[in-house]
């Protein structure tokens, strides 16, 4: 049985994508700072109490598992760097205790000029960004650096305006402005994470999930 390490599990995203995963036979270790917010009863799941700034909490989360999903963000009151720091970390850990690969949550705020070919639209929401929550665009940026950097095998999933809406079952992987619309259910979005855990096919790159 494969093991994720998965940070932001009690996140409304991280709820669906750990009950997804154990539906599939995959056994969780989430990190979480409040277990009341993760109702989920499963003996293939274990819960460890902690935040994503703690080295040794990250560290009995990242041990004896086989992928890490990362799906943790700012909330209020979160740290400027939350994310490069959190990430920096997990890398840390991932290398001592040699986990490969890394998936990673993101908002198509994050550019990949690689394959984006922004809309108005699209270069709007960026400069809405980039005046209002600054922070968290930079964070992003940063946290994809540090990905970049670490040697591992990485994804950056990215969505645009997620929904609690029943999941559709279907979606579109694209790229901003690229066969793409703006928003997603969020049991859908956790539906792709949840793939990438077996698929390669975007290795190293940072596909946008819509409708």
């Amino acid at each position: 049985m494969k093991t994720i390490a998965v940070f932001g599990g009690s996140g409304r995203t991280g709820q669906h994508f750990i009950q997804q995963a154990l539906s599939q036979g995959y056994a969780i270790k989430a990190l979480v700072r409040n277990p009341a917010k993760l109702s989920l009863k499963d003996p293939h799941l274990e819960i460890i109490q902690g935040v994503v700034l703690d080295r040794m909490a990250i560290e009995k989360t990242v041990i004896g598992s086989s992928v890490v999903v990362s799906l943790f963000g700012h909330v209020k009151g979160s740290p400027a760097r939350l994310q490069t720091n959190g990430t920096s970390l997990i890398v840390d850990a991932m290398k001592k205790y040699e986990v490969d690969k890394i998936i990673s949550l993101s908002g198509g705020g994050l550019p990949f000029p690689e394959k984006d070919e922004p809309k108005f639209a699209d270069k709007l929401i960026r400069t809405i960004m980039r005046i209002a929550i600054p922070k968290v665009l930079d964070d992003a940026i940063e946290h994809h650096q540090v990905l970049v950097k670490s040697g591992l095998q990485w994804i950056i999933v990215r969505g645009p305006r997620l929904s609690n809406a029943a999941p559709k079952g279907s979606y579109r992987v694209g790229w901003v402005g690229v066969n793409a619309s703006t928003q997603i259910a969020r049991a859908d979005l956790a539906d792709f994470v949840l793939k990438q855990v077996e698929d390669d096919q975007f290795l190293y790159q940072m596909p946008f999930v819509s409708y």
